[in-house]
């Protein structure tokens, strides 16, 4: 692992500090309820201040070992602009680039390549109206179709197509994406992605003739879960209580 070579003492902003904890936090979390692919996949974070910067896990390590300090700090091409021993992997951030480029508001996107999303991913009809967990998603949801490992910068706008404005985007026979103006807005909206598609893989599972949820209820979910909700998003809400768990069962993420 590398050494804590950046801190707060040595030249790092409080505020980009404070997004380098958070974004190493949801990688330990991502680990924790068991969505990582060994180092496959990825969450970025856009570093606060004018100018264009990001930060993304080391290539190599994995996500329940990374920390605030190891986090490796890039440009939209992919560039390291600060010293780190670690690569990233070129494909991971041709897709979060090319969402961080055409969204302001997404300062924080996050990829999975979970089981049960993959699952999904691969039926034609996407994620179905099977759950109250499906119903959030399903108001913010848009699909990408595959087009092998995410190499080809000719791809990039279609994706951003495909997001459009929504919060969530299933990436057909590959995964779940997510984006979030916080570590915690995304990786808590990856939560109900997830435990929509493994709830719907299970339904499935049992045979039975499923019943799926009514459109006049998916119409009116937004203002549900704002109400829910009391005007604050789901991941400021539950981010603290997830910090605990994190810091009784894996601290270290802000070394």
């Amino acid at each position: 692992m590398a050494s804590s070579s950046i801190s707060p003492k040595n030249g790092v902003s409080p505020a980009e500090w404070d997004a380098r904890v958070n974004l190493a936090a949801a990688y330990r979390l991502t680990a924790l309820f068991g969505w990582d692919d060994l180092v496959f996949t990825h969450i970025s974070a856009r570093v606060p201040g004018p100018e264009h910067h990001f930060l993304i896990n080391p290539y190599g390590m994995m996500f329940d070992e990374i920390t605030a300090s190891s986090l490796v700090k890039i440009d939209l091409d992919g560039r390291k602009v600060t010293e780190s021993p670690y690569d990233i992997n070129p494909a991971g951030f041709t897709i979060h680039s090319a969402v961080h480029a055409a969204r302001e508001d997404a300062h924080c996107v996050m990829h999975t390549h979970s089981v049960n999303g993959v699952a999904v991913s691969a039926q034609e009809a996407g994620l179905l109206p099977l759950s109250q967990q499906s119903l959030g998603v399903l108001a913010s949801l848009g699909y990408h179709d595959y087009e092998g490992i995410a190499l080809n910068e000719a791809e990039k706008p279609r994706l951003v197509r495909d997001l459009g404005n929504n919060t969530n985007l299933m990436l057909r026979n590959h995964g779940l994406l997510t984006v979030g103006a916080t570590p915690a807005d995304a990786f808590v909206a990856m939560y109900f992605f997830e435990v929509a598609c493994m709830i719907q893989v299970r339904a499935q599972a049992g045979g039975g003739k499923l019943t799926p949820i009514g459109q006049p209820i998916l119409d009116g979910i937004k203002q549900q879960i704002g109400l829910v909700t009391r005007g604050v998003s789901p991941g400021a809400l539950v981010w603290p209580g997830l910090l605990r768990r994190l810091d009784r069962r894996n601290p270290g993420y802000a070394d």
